[in-house]
């Protein structure tokens, strides 16, 4: 079964464009790890403050691995997740029927 990270993150006000711009240095560099299934950053069009990240991993290790890797370091935790209001983050395992 894969591992999966349902992220939303919400924006400080005047701050979307901080987040927009590190997920889209985040997004292809996570899609090019080692374990990475998938990675798809969304933004609400009707909320532009809020975003959502839906990620899938060949098992929790390979997503933990996600949180070591240079990119993450600087686009996430040095660009984005200061910028956010709100982080918040869901976890589930795919039903491999």
């Amino acid at each position: 079964m894969a591992f999966v990270c349902s992220a939303t993150w919400i924006a400080r006000p005047g701050e979307e464009e901080t987040v927009r711009d590190a997920l889209e240095k985040l997004s292809p560099a996570s899609r090019k790890e080692p374990g990475n299934i998938y990675y798809q950053a969304y933004q609400s069009p009707e909320e532009p403050h809020t975003f959502r990240i839906f990620e899938v991993y060949v098992d929790e290790d390979a997503f933990t691995a996600h949180g070591t890797y240079p990119h993450f370091e600087q686009w996430a935790l040095g660009q984005a997740i200061p910028a956010l209001e709100t982080r918040r983050r869901d976890f589930y395992a795919t039903l491999d029927f």
